[in-house]
């Protein structure tokens, strides 16, 4: 074998060894990423998790709504991308406790009773005025000494909310997207869709509740999204007896 020869046989198993390399490395840092992604969502492989959704109105058939659709295949797409499995139930028959298995729980408590129950139990310090009346209020999130008002299709509030039962770290996490009004939970899916390794670089697998406002939906729809407060430690607060609060409108 003359030195020629020799230097470019040298030269392809250095680059096959690179090659090589290189893959492993990725292979690694993919697998590392999934993993911690798998851990946030408490969806490991295989695993099997709910999506609760309001009823439509109309019959006894589940029928969804439009922006609740459009909620559901986003966080379809995390679910596949983590290896799992989803099933769709109403709200009305999901009568289960949790933490066996991830949940992810859409609309309002006002027509979601999944929703309304995960409220009561798990976030003492929000209340939502459910008066059906159109009053200014209607459809207010009171959250701690805060109040923060409807202004329909300008300025919207969705809570965003990764809870776990006190079951220890095997416990699955129950995602809550409670908006004021159906394009909001639909921001608010993706939103966590967007952002979950921001979220869990800066929350690990811990609780949290996120306020987020959607500005301007009848023209942006739910694209807008603005973080209003991190308000885990007043939603996990139980509300005193009602008094006078603050309301936040948009500017």
């Amino acid at each position: 074998m003359t030195e020629d020869v020799r230097n470019i046989v040298l030269g392809l198993i250095a680059v096959g060894i690179s090659a090589v390399l290189g893959w492993l490395a990725r292979s690694y840092l993919w697998k590392r990423k999934l993993r911690r992604k798998q851990a946030f969502f408490g969806l490991p492989e295989n695993s099997e998790s709910l999506l609760v959704v309001n009823r439509d109105a109309g019959g006894p058939e589940l029928t969804v709504v439009r922006h609740d659709v459009f909620a559901l295949i986003e966080l379809a797409g995390v679910i596949r991308e983590c290896g799992s499995h989803a099933q769709i139930v109403a709200h009305d028959a999901a009568q289960q406790g949790f933490g066996e298995r991830t949940e992810f729980c859409v609309g309002s408590p006002v027509a979601n009773r999944r929703m309304a129950a995960h409220m009561h139990s798990l976030l003492p310090g929000v209340r939502v005025n459910t008066e059906p009346e159109p009053i200014p209020d209607r459809g207010a999130f009171q959250i701690g000494s805060e109040r923060y008002r409807l202004e329909s299709g300008l300025s919207e509030y969705v809570i965003l909310a990764r809870l776990t039962a006190d079951q220890g770290q095997e416990a699955r996490p129950v995602f809550l997207f409670c908006g004021q009004r159906a394009v909001t939970s639909q921001a608010a899916t993706r939103y966590l869709a967007r952002h979950h390794e921001k979220l869990a670089r800066k929350h690990g697998n811990n609780p949290f509740v996120l306020l987020l406002k959607v500005v301007n939906s009848q023209a942006y729809g739910p694209d807008v999204v603005e973080l209003v407060a991190d308000v885990t430690r007043a939603a996990q607060t139980p509300l005193p007896a009602p008094s006078a609060r603050t309301s936040h409108r948009a500017k």
